[in-house]
């Protein structure tokens, strides 16, 4: 099957669920339901990367490239698993700057990235907040159930394509090949996770979710393809590792950054001989490669949320001001 063809698949199978029109404004932040200081860690440093951000005019670049300056700001950071669940019963959207996994390691750098270019300073935690609750529920609304956060990063890629907030591109890469998967991953391993364990109500409906995800077109590139790819891949692409288990599409995720000529993955690693951190690690090609449980990559291109009305109160301030002086 043509590439061309597969793109058409993909849009064709989007194009039956609702995409905002270009500019529409986005749902709010959700209600506050549990304390600041539960939800959000690390404000020193996310008010030093908006800082930075500022006086460098990261807004002007484009989002790619903004995604992984921010990512390498946060280089360094300690690995740490399970920072999401932070309550029984309550849902919210988290922010830990201080410790992250591998998904939380790109949705902040994506959402850091997109907050600056959707409003101006000063920003709070919970501008942030709002920024991760946009990409990480299920049509951008946390509605403090643990069911309304999307848990597979398939959905994810998918819900958020059909918002218009980012392009799965991998099946208009050569090589991509398409993989059908019955997802049972938290159902199977429920007590592993807190609001499950604590909530076994969910489970059933939980499965459902697993058996919709079961049914999304996913395509990967193999692992023998992804050298021919890399000249494909931008900086700031969120780049999922998938995984030969039949229960599962994805094992890990991070992101490209360009390096010479060469497509290289930053991530968080679990990984003590790499420090448990978030890194700058090898090529994607030879990361996927060097683990046999690699089966190849899918990849994201994100987009920018529709600026907020606040930058044209921010210019006519500034125009204001410059005529009075």
């Amino acid at each position: 099957m043509s590439g061309k063809l597969r793109a058409a698949m993909i849009a064709g199978f989007v194009a039956i669920l609702p995409i905002p029109a270009f500019g529409q404004a986005l749902p709010p932040a959700s209600p506050v339901r549990l304390p600041l200081s539960t939800v959000f860690k690390g404000e020193s440093k996310f008010q030093a990367i908006m800082a930075k951000a500022t006086r460098e005019n990261w807004r002007k670049l484009p989002i790619g490239e903004r995604t992984a300056r921010v990512a390498r700001e946060l280089i360094g950071t300690p690995y740490q698993n399970y920072t999401l669940e932070v309550d029984d019963h309550i849902e919210s959207p988290v922010v830990n700057l201080n410790a992250m996994d591998c998904w939380t390691f790109y949705e902040d750098s994506l959402a850091i990235s997109r907050l600056i270019a959707y409003k101006p300073g000063p920003y709070s935690e919970n501008d942030l907040l709002h920024m991760v609750e946009l990409e990480r529920y299920r049509n951008g609304v946390c509605t403090g159930n643990y069911l309304s956060r999307m848990h597979h990063l398939e959905e994810v890629f998918y819900d958020n394509q059909r918002r218009g907030f980012s392009t799965n591109i991998t099946p208009q890469i050569p090589g991509a090949v398409r993989l059908q998967r019955q997802i049972h991953e938290m159902t199977v391993a429920w007590k592993s996770y807190r609001y499950l364990k604590a909530n076994p109500s969910l489970i059933q409906p939980m499965g459902r979710i697993e058996a919709q995800v079961s049914k999304l077109p996913v395509y990967h590139i193999p692992a023998d393809k992804i050298r021919a790819s890399e000249k494909y891949l931008q900086n700031g692409d969120i780049c999922a590792i998938t995984s030969h288990d039949k229960y599962g599409y994805t094992s890990h995720v991070g992101m490209i950054i360009r390096i010479k000529d060469r497509a290289y993955f930053m991530h968080a690693t679990s990984d003590r001989d790499k420090g448990r951190m978030t890194i700058i690690d090898r090529p994607i090609t030879d990361y996927v490669n060097g683990s046999s449980t690699h089966a190849g990559i899918i990849i994201s291109r994100p987009k920018d949320f529709p600026a907020s009305p606040l930058w044209q109160k921010n210019l006519a301030g500034q125009q204001k001001t410059n005529g009075a002086s």
